[in-house]
């Protein structure tokens, strides 16, 4: 127990100062806490004190904060062609920086990334990811070995803290094998829990859901997906007549696109697991978001900053304003090709001033994402973001998940369209009063065309394979 309590302090240390972190030592912190959870039960509060950090108190929040932005840039001054002429253009000093001023320095955008990668290079590349495409031209973002490893370490740390997982759990891994990054980490994480993982992919709904029915030992606990697939899943699942008592499901967690309540509540209903709905992304890791009770997205303060920038302005966004995430990965978090800055473009309203009063209350918060920022839709009456279209094309009667739809404005008005194929069962003048209901005056379209030349969703992504086709 000496011996942990000195790797805890050391740990604590290193994230205070912000000096490249003994990844050994998170390593073995993670058998330090199987092994009280294994005799005590619990891990005790000065573990959880550890898990918080200085965030509970604001102003040494601030205080490092301010300490880490600073640390980051004169960093990337020195090792980062791209920041050495980003911040050099803007007249920026990096050793003058605060959460004041940081708006000073120019954001960094995704066309940045793409266009001038080698020269984001700071460290020793390791590992290659690669967003999507679904948003947009595919970025390639590079880890370095230390990374791979501190990463999983602190993740796997705080899941056996909270008990989000176990050694017992089987986790079943269905997303794209182009977020190399994120799968790697998923397997250590696994490896150091003592747990087991499916590496799946997004191969076709019926080979995902043929491995999920089961409540025996090969069967999955724990589920991390797409929405949209999970949509997939659901309907799937339903059409084959299975509910809860068919699954050993217990958790499920998604992100990357809209998770609406209605498909929350339905994946609930159907597997009898809890939907977590998580924020993270390729370019970002390790930051990563939480959706608490009350529907805010808390992000970790002690690895990054997190701005709300006004749509039109750039400007901090006033309270209750709409604006899109600009972040700031920290180093020793970040080393290999480390953003300052970064436009996600995820669009999210600034919370009111004032203290929180939610289970995470002391963790920095926005609204829940909203969408991408590029797809808001201005109408005469004004913003129609797609978490609101989505929310109401989800909860329709007999939908069948993802809904394939495109959203537009015609002179000042709100224009839906949807396939014939998805559209059949429904009633155009209910469809357009629930958009009514929702405070949004609505013309719908019923088109005749292919689902895939409307909505792209991630589900689209999956992956043929030869076990679901007759030889």
């Amino acid at each position: 127990m000496f011996d942990s309590g000195i790797r805890q302090f050391r740990l604590a240390l290193a994230m205070v100062v912000g000096r490249p972190i003994n990844v050994r030592s998170a390593e073995k912190l993670v058998a330090d806490a199987l092994e009280t959870l294994a005799e005590f039960g619990s891990p005790g509060e000065d573990v959880e004190q550890l898990l918080r950090g200085a965030s509970a108190d604001p102003q040494m929040r601030t205080d490092l904060t301010n300490k880490a932005l600073r640390r980051t840039a004169e960093r990337l001054t020195t090792q980062s062609a791209f920041y050495a002429e980003h911040f050099k253009a803007a007249g920026v000093d990096p050793a003058g920086l605060t959460m004041e001023n940081v708006g000073a320095v120019p954001v960094t955008t995704k066309t940045d990334l793409v266009k001038r990668a080698e020269d984001f290079l700071c460290g020793e590349p390791f590992l290659a990811s690669r967003t999507t495409g679904t948003t947009g031209r595919p970025a390639e973002i590079w880890y370095s070995a230390y990374e791979e490893r501190l990463w999983p370490a602190l993740v796997a740390l705080s899941q056996i803290l909270r008990g989000s997982m176990r050694s017992t759990d089987l986790m079943q891994f269905n997303v794209s094998s182009r977020a190399t990054g994120t799968s790697y980490a998923e397997m250590q994480v696994a490896r150091l829990v003592g747990a087991s993982i499916r590496m799946v992919g997004l191969v076709p709904p019926a080979e995902t859901l043929d491995l999920m029915v089961g409540t025996g030992a090969g069967s999955p606990t724990l589920m991390v997906t797409y929405p949209s697939y999970l949509g997939q899943l659901i309907t799937l699942a339903r059409e084959r007549g299975l509910g809860p008592e068919d699954f050993r499901l217990r958790a499920i967690n998604v992100g990357s696109e809209v998770l609406s309540s209605a498909l929350a509540e339905a994946a609930a209903d159907t597997f009898g697991a809890r939907v977590h709905d998580g924020y993270g992304m390729t370019e970002l890791t390790p930051m990563a978001g939480a959706i608490c009770r009350q529907r805010h997205l808390h992000i970790d303060a002690s690895i990054g900053l997190v701005e709300v920038c006004d749509l039109e302005t750039g400007e901090p966004a006033e309270p209750g304003a709409l604006g899109t995430i600009v972040a700031t990965p920290f180093y020793p978090y970040r080393e290999c090709m480390p953003l300052f800055r970064y436009d996600t473009r995820d669009l999210v309203r600034r919370l009111p001033d004032g203290s929180l009063d939610c289970e995470m209350a002391n963790v920095p918060a926005t609204s829940h994402i909203l969408g991408k920022a590029d797809h808001v839709l201005r109408t005469a009456e004004g913003v129609v973001t797609p978490r609101d279209v989505i929310e109401v094309l989800d909860a329709l009667p007999g939908v069948r998940w993802p809904v394939r739809h495109r959203a537009s404005v015609v002179e000042g008005r709100l224009r839906i369209e949807l396939p014939t194929s998805q559209s059949a069962d429904w009633d155009r003048s209910d469809v357009i009063a629930r958009f009514a209901s929702a405070g949004i005056d609505t013309d719908l379209d019923i088109v005749d065309v292919d689902g895939r030349e409307l909505r792209r969703y991630r589900s689209d992504l999956t992956e043929s394979s030869f076990t679901g086709r007759a030889a």
